[in-house]
């Protein structure tokens, strides 16, 4: 693992981004592991939020992707991967292209795409506390 953050309350949520992004400025693909409800979503409209993401966001679940724009007109990709049943179908949906874009790619449920990431990207991992404290573990291999 390279680091560890907690985060106490969803508000805290744009700090752990900025953390997460100025220590990783060099990586473009993040992959969020968690159980449903861990707050990769939140995090994830994070990072839009300190990436200046001019649009509003909102989680892909039905659309599988979401581009936004950053102020300065880049792209960032947000993508849902929960629905999708076999890796086969992440090359409809052009997936390796995004990937090789150089663009900001924020991958929630990931398993699925393992195979495909690549070797640089960052894994961010959400474990539930029962007082509602996430803990979040980021490593560069899948753990």
């Amino acid at each position: 693992m390279l680091a560890t953050i907690l985060l106490r309350k969803p508000s805290e949520a744009d700090s752990v981004a900025q953390l997460i992004l100025e220590s990783h400025a060099e990586r473009r693909v993040f992959a969020l592991h968690g159980e449903l409800g861990a707050g990769k979503t939140t995090l994830i409209k994070a990072f839009c939020e300190v990436l200046d993401v001019a649009d509003r966001t909102s989680s892909p679940s039905f659309a599988i992707v979401n581009e936004y724009r950053t102020a300065t007109n880049e792209p960032l990709y947000h993508f849902d991967l929960y629905r999708l049943k076999a890796e086969e179908e992440l090359d409809g949906i052009g997936f390796g292209e995004y990937l090789d874009s150089g663009s900001y790619c924020f991958i929630e449920w990931p398993e699925l795409a393992a195979a495909q990431l690549p070797p640089d990207t960052v894994h961010v991992y959400f474990r539930v506390a029962e007082n509602g404290t996430r803990t979040i573990s980021l490593s560069r291999a899948e753990a």
